[in-house]
């Protein structure tokens, strides 16, 4: 689908940031959103050439390239989201760092950036953005967590705590600010089928192992959960908040 459709699909004079936007699901989030009307901040570790076309191709308001590694780049975002579109009606938390490691050997700079990237990051936006959201009366933050808050990889521990919190931390706020017009939810991926998974799925007998734990029977594609980012984002989820949405096709249960 993706493409908004009745009232409830429309997000005409929204604004919209989304991390971590340059490819798989934060691209088709971004469409999806473009589509419905909104302007749409895309948003990306580095100003290369996917980058470029991921703003051609989502109909991108603005491009700004920002590596949520710092501090200083997680303000400087900020600030030109502001300029740009004057604020934020809907804040979308995709960026994200995946390390794999034996939990026993996780060096200190990889717990660092996961974290810092997982979940720091993702708090200073949602400080930056969201009391200005309750102050308007509106609001939408959707973070992207992930399947390993109920299914852990192994050798993904800071990953899969990171993405955790993250939910935490979402429910936490979504209690606060529920009554002035902000919703606050988590869309939680399975196994979708992206860029960032082409490596892992080529290998046929880790393919059919992740595929036999999906009752589904197929993988998800990024546009999946493009649908269900607009659903959350438009005015149908309204009172939906504080909730996780496993777009997984059953691999949590």
């Amino acid at each position: 689908m993706t493409e908004a459709s009745g009232l409830h699909g429309r997000l005409d004079g929204r604004r919209a940031l989304v991390t971590g936007s340059s490819q798989g699901i934060g691209l088709a989030i971004a469409k999806a959103l473009s589509n419905g009307g909104a302007s749409v901040c895309i948003n990306a570790p580095a100003p290369d050439a996917a980058f470029d076309l991921a703003c051609r191709e989502a109909g991108a308001a603005i491009g700004i390239a920002a590596d949520l590694t710092g501090p200083d780049e997680v303000e400087r975002l900020v600030a030109a989201v502001t300029k740009a579109l004057g604020g934020l009606d809907i804040l979308i938390l995709n960026a994200a760092l995946q390390e794999k490691q034996p939990w026993s050997g996780f060096d200190r700079m990889s717990i660092y950036r996961q974290l810092e990237i997982n979940l720091a990051a993702n708090y200073r936006l949602i400080q930056a953005f969201v009391p200005a959201m309750a102050e308007r009366g509106f609001g939408r933050l959707i973070a992207i967590g992930s399947i390993q808050q109920v299914r852990e990889h192994p050798e993904m521990l800071f990953y899969a705590a990171s993405k955790a919190a993250l939910e935490s931390m979402v429910r936490n706020i979504a209690r606060q600010v529920a009554g002035r017009g902000v919703t606050c939810n988590i869309l939680a991926p399975g196994a979708i089928a992206t860029a960032r998974n082409r490596e892992a799925l080529a290998d046929a007998i880790y393919r059919d192992a992740v595929l036999a734990r999906i009752p589904a029977g197929r993988f998800g594609t990024p546009e999946d959960c493009a649908d269900v980012a607009l659903f959350l984002a438009s005015d149908a989820a309204r009172y939906v908040t504080g909730t996780t949405l496993f777009v997984d096709g059953g691999m949590h249960l």
